[in-house]
């Protein structure tokens, strides 16, 4: 510059935040390629192009500004000021000078790792040397958890584990029960078209956001803090959350829970309707959502189910269940009962606010059962902590641990009194199951959450957690409402999970019984199966065995029963017999509740003796899948032909059928094919085209609804080709 010739002030003429290059750097890319998407404590670069001359170090300096949410406070984090100039200054914010051209500049940016997430705006702010302070709004980006980055309180330390808990946008959950457990198709599809700002919306819904917004995006850099938001934010019960939950049998005014098979539908419904409460959701649903919102944000996150999971009312960690003479199950007073099984989210963060040890995974329940701080929410509770029966560590540990861990107590009802026939140390929490890392088998991880049964260390925790319960040493959970068991069909008798008898109480145990399928219960037949009488004693054994079958609803409740039979059975010293029994379809298939869950009891008693020995059994009626080929090699942006092969498994005509594809990467939205009456028996072929939209390992989920079943599901891998 000539010597005498006046300094101009530093202009920017056009800003490029490299949304391309930064979002495939930060593993954003599926969510977007033109909006800038970034994970914090990892910098990203933008490029400022200047209209009159080029940036000089030693007479411009350069100032960032970015603010979040409605109210930015320096002293709160939302705003940040930090300088090109001064690195290592007060703010956590980082400018540093990539590369410096005639008329442009590269700029490094880099947010600290416990930023507040969410969407932030970008300024800059420049002065020159004897010239005027210019001021510029660069743009928007959005700031998301980095669980690449060892500083951020979501870091996880496997690549595997992060494309499995944060990038994989299918999954599975399972459902059914302990003696046969369904993995169903599930799209998260939270990298799909707008999820990540109705993920941002759900989060300014919130009734913290509605109270104190500045607070509220303040505490937004904290883990802990946000799962409690979403948590609370999946359900309706206090804030227009995102679904209502509905366990009546009667979803004529939405759509029946078990119709879901994946999160985008319900969560675009949502926000398209004003942010208005979906109808209906149960436990997997909520979990399923809640995964999807949490993957979005940048926590690894999981479904996890619980078969033959607790919900102790009282918080005594017992579950009392009641029966009378015929040996069908009461309605229980106390709403104590053992679900089929029961879903929830674990989340993967550090826990900076308990004792070492204690981070890791932690459990979040969103579906409504209780209060936790006023809030329908439960968790974060430390997995680690359940396990140890650590029950006084936040957040709503009890509750998660009386899942896992309550005893099980059987009671006679009969002439008003109650008597004891059977306490079980071990029905109460089995086969806790999660999907495989990259893969599609099925993960155990029930050692993560108690000692093996029957083991010391198990008994010992167990005496621990209700000891502190008793000392009263912490304040304990709201229990208001309860969550209901889902059947789903089951494998009727595997030989690693046996149906665990119920015994009289006795010091040797002289007669069981135990019910056993002959084949699988399919729909539209006749369930054939026999009650197994065994004397253990060396006397005669003379009995009179009551049995009933019932159906019950999702929450437990039984109906009445629609079947009950009556024997009498001699048994000599040793000996084991069977009794045969059949219930007819027609005897059942008026009665059945929507998801065709039916128990078989059985009571039987001595003639000599007043003690009575109680079996059950709970069964679920089994459909044919649904079949899904993909004919021809699946190529991004090329057309692709997919078939769908179902059968009408009964013998009577089915109306009102609809079948439902989705599967992100593939369609840009849930196909709907009417397919209106199916005969009896009757196998149909449907033939879509779509045009797959993403490459990569992708899935198709199906489901086939009727006047007579809701849930018939198919599911279908496919790897789409980048093509050329």
């Amino acid at each position: 510059m000539a010597q005498g010739c006046p300094i101009t002030g530093l202009e920017v003429a056009l800003t490029d935040l490299q949304s391309y290059q930064n979002n495939m750097r930060h593993h954003t890319e599926e969510i977007s390629i033109d909006q800038l998407i970034v994970r914090r404590g990892q910098a990203f670069n933008i490029t400022l192009y200047f209209r009159n001359r080029g940036f000089q170090p030693g007479l411009d300096n350069i100032i960032f500004v970015t603010e979040t949410g409605p109210l930015p406070e320096l002293a709160k984090g939302t705003r940040a000021v930090f300088s090109l100039a001064s690195r290592g200054g007060p703010s956590p914010w980082i400018a540093s000078l990539e590369t410096n051209g005639a008329t442009s500049l590269e700029v490094s940016l880099c947010p600290p790792p416990m930023a507040a997430v969410g969407r932030y705006l970008l300024k800059v702010r420049i002065e020159s040397f004897q010239g005027p302070v210019t001021a510029y709004q660069l743009g928007e980006f959005i700031l998301l958890f980095n669980p690449w980055c060892t500083g951020d309180a979501v870091y996880l330390d496997s690549e595997p584990q992060r494309q499995e808990y944060v990038m994989n946008d299918y999954g599975f959950i399972y459902q059914g029960n302990k003696n046969w457990i369904r993995p169903c198709p599930w799209n998260y599809g939270q990298f799909e078209e707008n999820i990540i700002h109705i993920c941002l919306k759900l989060l300014d819904k919130s009734l913290n956001f509605q109270i104190d917004s500045a607070i509220d995006c303040a505490l937004r850099g904290s883990p802990v803090y946000i799962s409690r938001v979403v948590c609370a934010m999946i359900n309706s019960n206090d804030d227009n959350g995102v679904l209502n939950g509905n366990w009546s049998e009667n979803y004529t005014d939405g759509v029946n829970p078990a119709e879901w098979t994946g999160s985008v539908a319900i969560l675009k419904q949502w926000h398209a309707t004003g942010c208005q409460p979906v109808r209906y959701g149960q436990c997997w649903v909520f979990a399923a959502v809640m995964c999807t919102v949490m993957r979005c944000l940048g926590i690894p996150t999981r479904v996890v189910t619980n078969f033959d999971s607790g919900h102790d009312t009282d918080g005594n960690l017992i579950i009392d269940e009641y029966y009378d003479n015929t040996g069908r199950i009461l309605e229980n007073k106390k709403k104590d009962t053992v679900w089929n099984f029961h879903v929830w989210n674990e989340c993967w963060m550090a826990r900076k606010d308990l004792p070492p040890g204690y981070g890791g995974w932690q459990v979040l329940d969103a579906t409504p059962q209780e209060t936790s701080n006023g809030l329908y929410c439960c968790g974060p509770a430390s997995v680690r902590a359940i396990k140890e029966g650590e029950v006084d560590l936040n957040y709503d540990t009890p509750f998660a641990f009386s899942m896992v861990n309550a005893d099980c107590t059987s009671w006679l009802v009969s002439g008003g009194k109650e008597q004891k026939i059977h306490q079980d140390t071990n029905s109460v929490g089995n086969f806790i199951s999660t999907k495989s890392i990259q893969s599609d088998e099925r993960d155990d991880i029930t050692e993560n959450y108690k000692y093996g049964e029957g083991s010391p260390q198990e008994r010992q925790v167990f005496l621990k957690a209700l000891q502190k319960l008793k000392n009263g040493r912490f304040q304990g959970p709201h229990r208001t409402d309860s969550e209901p068991s889902r059947p789903m069909p089951p494998n009727q008798d595997s030989p690693h999970s046996p149906d665990t008898p119920f015994l009289r109480p006795s010091d040797v145990v002289q007669v069981s019984l135990k019910f056993k399928l002959l084949d699988s219960p399919n729909m539209g037949q006749d369930i054939n199966f026999v009650l197994l009488a065994l004397n253990m004693s060396s006397q005669f054994k003379d009995l009179k065995l009551n049995l009933s079958a019932q159906s019950l609803l999702h929450d437990g409740s039984p109906l009445s029963p629609f079947w009950q039979d009556m024997a009498f059975i001699t048994l000599s010293p040793k000996e084991a017999k069977s009794y045969p029994c059949k219930i007819l379809y027609s005897q059942y298939s008026q009665y059945l509740s929507t998801d065709k869950l039916i128990r078989l009891s059985a009571l039987g008693e001595e003639k000599s003796s007043p003690e009575k020995i109680l079996a059950n059994k709970i069964i679920t009626l089994t459909y044919p899948g649904i079949m899904i080929n993909v004919l021809g090699e699946a190529i991004m942006n090329q057309p692709l032909t997919i078939q769908v092969i179902f059968s009408n498994p009964l013998s009577e005509q089915v109306e009102d059928c609809v079948l439902t594809l989705e599967g992100s990467g593939l369609f840009k939205k849930q196909q709907r094919v009417l397919i209106g009456v199916l005969k009896p028996r009757y196998k149909v072929t449907v033939s879509l085209k779509t045009v797959p939209f993403k490459s990569g390992q992708r899935q198709i989920q199906a489901n086939l609804r009727s006047n007579k079943f809701k849930d018939i599901k198919g599911y279908r891998n496919v790897y789409v080709d980048f093509g050329l």
